[in-house]
């Protein structure tokens, strides 16, 4: 397995790459836009495809580099379903895994720190955010933070895993890298309270200072997303003309989502599944299908669909549309899936 752990220094921020080998496809977890060239640099030398970036929580010490990564290798930009940031083009649920080529990744919903934070759980280790740092825990006094929540998240979900799991947190401050369960368990001095109470008390009482960035950052990072006057103009059609073009003989309609996404959202009838980190390969394979084709495009929100227009038109097909806003927008409209 190829892991590496990346370090921001004016954040403080530890960024993730992960892949199971070179030439596979790989994933990063919570990258800072500033070096985001760097981890590019990387993925290049190790021959690796970026397909996902993931961010652990909307972070207010930095601005993430999610959304210029998905601009620049175009991977799907993930996060848990209870973010408000509109940069997310595929949402994942508590205990819903995630996949790449030769990796699984668990997701693990722990609010506190924020009121949509996650960490993902991947063999032998974890990726905790903010949610559980070294001898620390993220602060709870902001962005819908909860220190009940992060009691519970911290209690009653991480620290319920294995003992020997490593624990990999989102920030460290004292030159810190990994942790283990048990180790938290026993040295964490937040973590050495009797009862919920007593670890709010502590929480409530931190008096820090607010993050430097934090005006700027979590605005931005709330709306890093690919908004509908973009998606527009890369041949995106409302759902009621998406609807009317779709019964065309000559169309051809691909579903560009994972099947676990199909599981929970259901997909539209006569739908061809082409996951969208396999869509270079499905567009070598079928450029005589597809020549004569009017190619129609959807996702779950309209990210991916977008980009996949641009990746067509490199390939020469230029009768091809997506679905605006994608299937949650289709749903809104009142639309049917048969």
């Amino acid at each position: 397995m190829i892991f590496r752990q990346l370090f921001d220094k004016v954040s403080s921020t530890y960024t993730y790459l992960i892949a199971s080998a070179r030439g596979r496809e790989a994933l990063i977890i919570d990258p800072v836009l500033e070096n985001v060239d760097q981890y590019i640099k990387l993925l290049n030398q190790l021959d690796l495809k970026l397909v996902k970036v993931i961010d652990t929580h909307i972070h207010a010490d930095h601005i993430s580099g999610i959304a210029e990564l998905r601009d620049k290798t175009n991977c799907v930009t993930v996060m848990g379903d209870k973010t408000p940031a509109d940069v997310v083009a595929m949402r994942v649920s508590d205990e819903e895994n995630i996949k790449i080529d030769g990796i699984d990744l668990k997701a693990i919903y722990t609010p506190g720190h924020t009121a949509e934070s996650f960490s993902f759980l991947m063999c032998d280790r974890v990726f905790t955010g903010d949610a559980l740092l070294i001898r620390g825990t993220g602060r709870t006094d902001f962005q819908n933070g909860d220190p009940k929540d992060s009691y519970n998240s911290i209690f009653n979900k991480l620290l319920k895993l294995p003992e020997d799991t490593l624990v990999y947190p989102g920030h460290d401050y004292k030159g810190e890298t990994v942790s283990t369960i048990i180790e938290e368990k026993k040295f964490n001095p937040r973590l050495q309270v009797q009862s919920v109470d007593e670890y709010v008390e502590i929480m409530n009482n931190l008096k820090l200072p607010d993050p430097k960035m934090m005006d700027v950052a979590v605005p931005s990072n709330l709306k890093l997303g690919i908004d509908f006057n973009r998606q527009k103009v890369n041949n995106g059609i409302e759902p009621a003309e998406f609807n009317k073009i779709k019964k065309d003989p000559s169309a051809i309609l691909i579903d560009l989502r994972e099947q676990s996404e199909i599981d929970k959202e259901g997909m539209i009838k006569n739908s061809e599944i082409v996951p969208f980190p396999s869509m270079y390969e499905y567009l070598d394979k079928n450029k005589n299908k597809l020549k004569d084709k009017k190619i129609l495009f959807y996702c779950a929100h309209g990210h991916r669909s977008t980009l996949a227009v641009q990746i067509s038109k490199s390939y020469d097909f230029t009768n091809c549309c997506h679905l605006i806003g994608g299937l949650e927008n289709w749903k809104k409209e009142g639309l049917d899936l048969n």
